[in-house]
């Protein structure tokens, strides 16, 4: 039997109609994203299986006893508490629960036959087993910190801000595992790290899930089912955000109806995966597999962490080669910035260049200050030390209060504040509505006030309103927030046909991998790195290289004390000169490599040369760049132990 099985369920509001006639049901351990546009009922199909909703008709079939919990957009929690108590107020029964066991045992130990002190006992034992309560402290303290609560654990959580409130209210509903978990946008105010932990958390846990989500890393991993909300009825698919785009394409292509922009959406979107995620996927397999094969001999052969360590921190830096063309526009030169809010340092020694094509994300974790590097490129922020030159350009502007929107205007009146209803885009000249359409708006929110659209409504005007700007270059802070995945799917297609530079903040690690050609990562030690991989792709390369640095940790408490320490030998004169070298005719062996393989994908040129010949060069130059790369690992590897 189901959890909770929905039957024949309809709901309207006033004439709208939200859901006619949907059948949607909930198996243990199911995993279940709704996806749709904003305002096709995603939320009230959750309210309504959470209970907190009633539907105009149709049966809510619930199985008995069970517990269904909702994380709320604006959660309340009891006057006075600090953090902590708000966390904890959510587990008094569990606790209560656990002292109870505990009391029985006790009791049990002198009266082992009484048989209804023995079926409470179980009774409780099956409780605080289904829920993973066993060692509540521990996780308590694990969830405070990876939400980087622990810092405002004992402050009255009146005085945090919203963001900082929905991750209490999570971490709490999180702690509490009840047999439904539904989370409405859970990643939202999370930074990639948070999101992470949140992920590996409800996998391990094997929590029962309804969400509503438009990031689609988090659905690609989480998932086990999709149900899309559309005209008013719900279409499932198996599988996560990928799966859904194939099912979709395909379901389409099945339909005599038009529906071309979509299915080009759909085809774009379902490419740029196929190409860009899997194969990076199937790059990162084969370290994964190495990954293995390290933590098996780890302890017999300590070296191989730091050989594998160096080769992944090569690899991370092959990105980092400067490929910035001269001959392009300068829009911003940063020399030596520094920038502090309030006491809190949150950047020094920032020095680079922003040209006229780049396309920029600035990534990091919340609170390292990447909004506020936004507002000193804008000149709304003085920097602590050093400077910021500016050209003779343009800008617009997206930030997440949409302060480019006046609430008592309407959406005529806003895009054509000098009369009429024609808008100019990029040199096109458009009818208002003709543009909007392509926004996701129907005719008659023409007319609408600013002030009465929802949080997401705003955000596509905003938007829209931004691409009618003749700028240089767009500057958005956290433009996917409140908007759906189509919507999204939109302003990615309005942001890569830009001819100007980009410059976004964002958390979302699949917008920014489609988007950004380059990243400023801000790192803890307050300095910013930059790097032209692919997000997902850095993300995996630091877990990886965190997961290293844990193990040689390990191995080295492990390892006996050395006795008293032999005489210290140096690098000898050869050993130096190689050190210096031998980076420089790696990068050139790299180079090489990339030619020669670039090449064998080329039929004129490997025509030209010969197939066999080109490849016999590129196993012998693959040969010498391993033996290059063993050198240099021994050397480094040597130094290291001189200097420790």
């Amino acid at each position: 039997m189901a959890l909770v099985d929905l039957q024949n369920i309809s709901k309207h509001y006033s004439a709208q109609k939200i859901l006619t006639e949907v059948n949607f049901h909930i198996d243990e351990g199911e995993r279940i994203v709704i996806i749709g546009k904003n305002g096709s009922g995603k939320s009230t199909l959750m309210k309504i299986v959470n209970g907190t909703l009633e539907q105009d008709a149709g049966d809510r079939v619930v199985r008995q006893n069970l517990e269904v919990k909702m994380l709320d957009q604006r959660p309340n929690f009891k006057e006075g508490h600090t953090v902590r108590e708000a966390v904890e107020d959510g587990l008094r029964e569990l606790n209560e629960a656990k002292e109870r066991y505990n009391e029985l045992s006790l009791k049990l130990a002198d009266d082992f036959e009484n048989k209804l002190l023995i079926d409470e006992h179980e009774k409780l034992s099956r409780y605080i087993e289904h829920h993973n309560a066993w060692n509540l402290d521990d996780k308590i303290e694990r969830i405070i910190q990876h939400f980087d609560l622990k810092q405002y654990e004992d402050k009255p959580i009146v005085l945090l801000s919203g963001g900082e409130q929905r991750r209490v209210a999570l971490a709490s509903l999180l702690l509490q595992k009840p047999d439904i978990l539904l989370l409405d946008e859970p990643t939202n105010h999370l930074d990639v790290y948070m999101v992470e932990f949140l992920e590996e958390l409800i996998l391990k846990e094997k929590f029962t899930l309804v969400f509503i989500s438009h990031d689609r890393y988090f659905i690609d991993r989480i998932a086990t089912k999709s149900i899309e909300v559309e005209n008013c009825a719900l279409r499932e698919y198996s599988g996560g955000y990928s799966n859904y785009l194939t099912q979709k394409a395909e379901y389409i292509r099945t339909l005599e109806k038009q529906h071309d922009n979509l299915l080009d959406v759909l085809k774009r979107e379902n490419a740029w995966y196929a190409r860009g995620v899997r194969a990076r996927l199937k790059r990162n397999e084969g370290r994964k597999e190495r990954l293995m094969q390290l933590r098996e001999n780890a302890k017999t052969n300590p070296a191989q962490i730091k050989k594998m360590s160096i080769e992944l921190q090569r690899e991370a830096k092959h990105f980092n080669r400067d490929k910035s063309i001269n001959k392009q526009k300068m829009l911003f030169e940063v020399e030596d910035l520094g920038l502090t809010l309030g006491n809190k340092e949150l950047l020094k020694n920032f020095t680079t260049r922003i040209l006229q094509k780049d396309v920029i994300a600035i990534v990091g974790p919340n609170g390292s200050g990447k909004s506020t590097l936004l507002r000193a490129l804008l000149g709304r922020l003085e920097p602590t030390c050093g400077k910021i030159k500016q050209g003779d350009f343009k800008i617009g502007y997206f930030d997440q209060h949409r302060e480019m929107l006046d609430d008592d205007k309407n959406l005529i009146e806003t895009f054509c504040p000098h009369g009429g209803d024609r808008v100019s885009v990029r040199g096109k000249d458009m009818h208002v509505y003709g543009y909007l359409k392509n926004f996701l708006f129907p005719r008659e929110f023409l007319e609408k006030k600013i002030g009465i659209l929802s949080g997401g409504e705003k955000n596509r005007i905003a938007l829209a309103l931004l691409f009618t700007l003749e700028v240089d270059i767009l500057i958005l802070d956290e433009p996917t927030n409140d908007l759906d995945i189509p919507t999204i799917n939109i302003l990615e297609e309005q942001l890569t046909n830009f001819p100007g530079a980009v410059i976004i903040v964002s958390h979302d690690r699949y917008f920014v991998d489609k988007i950004a050609k380059k990243l400023f990562i801000f790192k803890k030690d307050k300095h910013i790195e930059e790097s032209y991989q692919q997000y997902s792709e850095y993300l995996e390369l630091e877990k990886e290289l965190h997961v290293l640095d844990d193990m040689e940790k390990e191995v080295e408490a492990e390892r006996p004390k050395k006795r008293e320490k032999q005489k210290v030998v140096k690098l000898t004169f050869k050993e130096k000169i190689a050190l210096e070298e031998l980076p420089k005719e790696i990068e050139k062996l790299e180079l090489e490599i990339e030619e020669k393989n670039r090449c064998l994908a080329d039929p004129k040129c490997y025509e030209e040369i010969g197939i066999t010949q080109l490849a016999n060069a590129l196993a012998e130059i693959e040969t010498i760049y391993e033996q290059k790369m063993e050198e240099l690992f021994a050397i480094e590897e040597k130094e290291e132990e001189i200097n420790s």
